[in-house]
């Protein structure tokens, strides 16, 4: 993946900020996640929380633990996560809702043996409760808008099975500011409300070397047990 200049960069977020508002007015607050990726055309470089690579927040957890199992990836993207936990071992499941999304992630990593699905996690298939060894959500939660994500942040927890995980990967917002977004760095309480029954095990928050001295992120994990 190529990388966009400062002023490209800028361009494009304002580009997506336009998109959200006028989703949000329209009444369809997340159309904007299908309309960005299929106006982009199969540049990658439109869709900027994806470079091609795994997150290193999810690297480093997965090395430290030794669970395998069915895994469940929350809004996928184009894959990148979803593949490497396929190439670690994991059976995986990824979703988004976004169709050219999933048909896109599932062309470059075609190598690979994922189910993709087109699934909204406000409605998702009854049996998929309690059905998963590991729940990942990564970046998914600070994109949709408060009244959505309240909404949302039930839905995470229930997905995971008798001595399964939920991982959750995101910007955390350290200041008493609100952010305007997208994206919308959450607040600690509400990150820790997402694995409501559940027991944490992990939270970490780092500023990583090509972030903003501004931007924080976070990891959050916890069992059923």
């Amino acid at each position: 993946m190529s990388e966009l200049s400062e002023e490209e960069l800028a361009e494009l977020r304002e580009y997506i900020h336009e998109m959200a508002r006028k989703a949000e007015d329209s009444g369809t607050p997340l159309a904007w996640f299908e309309e960005l990726y299929r106006s982009s055309e199969g540049d990658d470089t439109m869709i900027p929380w994806s470079d091609g690579e795994p997150h290193p927040f999810l690297v480093e957890w997965n090395n430290q633990t030794v669970s395998h199992g069915r895994a469940l990836v929350v809004g996928c993207g184009l894959g990148e996560d979803a593949a490497y936990l396929a190439q670690t071992g994991w059976e995986v499941t990824a979703f988004d809702l976004s169709t050219t999304a999933v048909e896109w992630a599932s062309r470059i990593h075609h190598d690979q043996e994922i189910e993709w699905r087109v699934e909204d996690l406000l409605n998702l298939p009854d049996e998929w409760n309690g059905a998963w060894d590991l729940v990942l959500e990564v970046h998914i939660l600070q994109a949709i808008p408060l009244e959505i994500r309240q909404v949302a942040v039930t839905k995470l927890a229930p997905l995971v099975a008798p001595n399964g995980k939920l991982v959750c990967v995101g910007r955390i917002n350290l200041s008493d500011e609100e952010p305007d977004g997208p994206p919308w760095p959450l607040d600690r309480q509400f990150i820790e409300s997402v694995g409501y029954g559940l027991t944490q095990t992990d939270f970490l928050i780092q500023n990583r070397p090509d972030d903003e001295p501004e931007v924080n992120r976070y990891l959050a994990a916890w069992e059923s047990v």
